[in-house]
């Protein structure tokens, strides 16, 4: 079954990534002069470290 939402979505991306010949650092400055432009804050948070769990031997 596909979702109306995802499939709307999914027509703007390929639209959005067809403007710009599917250049991808392209594509992120248009996205990031939008986000921007758009008058909402912006949130950024602190990278967090990966804690890699130790395996145990049996």
């Amino acid at each position: 079954m596909k979702d109306p939402i995802v499939e709307e979505v999914r027509k703007h991306r390929m639209k959005h990534t067809k403007k710009f010949k599917g250049d991808l650092s392209a594509i992120c400055a248009d996205l990031r002069e939008v986000q921007k432009t758009s008058g909402h804050a912006v949130v950024h948070f602190a990278p967090k470290k990966l804690i890699q769990k130790r395996r145990s031997h049996s």
